[in-house]
């Protein structure tokens, strides 16, 4: 079974020779890192992600990869779990030291414990190999998407003028993107703003597990729970537990 598997899409695309815009890939070039040990697979997902019209850098193994990440720019990384010298999960804790850019990890078992290891890391996502190309180019944009969303409308415990809703010690400032605990800056990476800020515009309502899939990771399909409370929990870290009840069975409620 091949460890990545063209979609339809790409095919046409090779066919027809376009890419960028017109080919379904980015406006804007996109750089990505991807740290792949395999070099067929590092090859073919680079091709296949070309043909989208990202412009994809590639390293064999963990410590190449934080090198090539510390000296350049990337507006997104997709990591392999196994990787040598210093491992996919290992690699998302050194990044998430400086940076909350998207990450994205690639596992070829799908087993749990990778999984909910590269959660905790501050990974954002996943997909498990043998990957399909048109789901990995969804998950991408989405990722990216991400990045740059606006806040969705809502009422908050209290706003300002400037867009800032206070709950206690934690002020969200919907405008500027900026969340602080008892006045400190905490950098959030894109995934746990746009999570916090569902929250924050319903607060005291209970929130499905399915509905937060839905609207902060944008899958169409049942996707993984777990990416949902590993999330939370990551969320919780930075600006405190109390904040976020778990509505057992069901989701979780942001306190008024």
């Amino acid at each position: 079974m091949p460890l990545i598997r063209l979609s339809g899409d790409v095919m046409r695309q090779h066919d027809s020779g376009t890419t960028g815009q017109d080919g379904g890939g980015p406006a804007d070039e996109v750089h990505v890192l991807l740290v792949e040990d395999d070099e067929t697979i590092r090859k073919s997902v680079g091709m296949a992600l070309d043909r989208y019209g990202y412009r994809v850098s590639g390293a064999p193994d963990g410590l190449t990869g934080l090198e090539m990440f510390r000296e350049g720019r990337h507006d997104l990384l997709l990591l392999d779990v196994m990787l040598p010298h210093l491992d996919g999960i290992g690699l998302c804790r050194r990044i998430r030291e400086t940076s909350q850019a998207p990450v994205l990890m690639m596992s070829a078992r799908g087993d749990a414990l990778d999984v909910v290891a590269g959660l905790e890391a501050g990974a954002d996502d996943y997909v498990v190999k043998p990957v399909d190309t048109g789901v990995l180019v969804a998950r991408i944009r989405t990722l990216l998407r991400r990045a740059a969303f606006s806040a969705p409308v809502g009422s908050g415990e209290s706003r300002t003028d400037a867009g800032v809703l206070a709950f206690r010690d934690l002020t969200v400032d919907t405008r500027g993107l900026e969340v602080r605990v008892g006045g400190r800056l905490v950098a959030l990476t894109p995934t746990e703003l746009r999570l916090l800020l569902e929250f924050v515009a319903e607060p005291g309502i209970a929130l499905q597990r399915q509905t937060l899939l839905r609207k902060v990771w944008d899958y169409g399909w049942d996707g993984d729970i777990r990416v949902v409370d590993l999330a939370v929990q990551r969320l919780r870290k930075k600006i405190g537990a109390d904040h976020i009840d778990t509505v057992r069975g069901f989701g979780y409620r942001f306190r008024r």
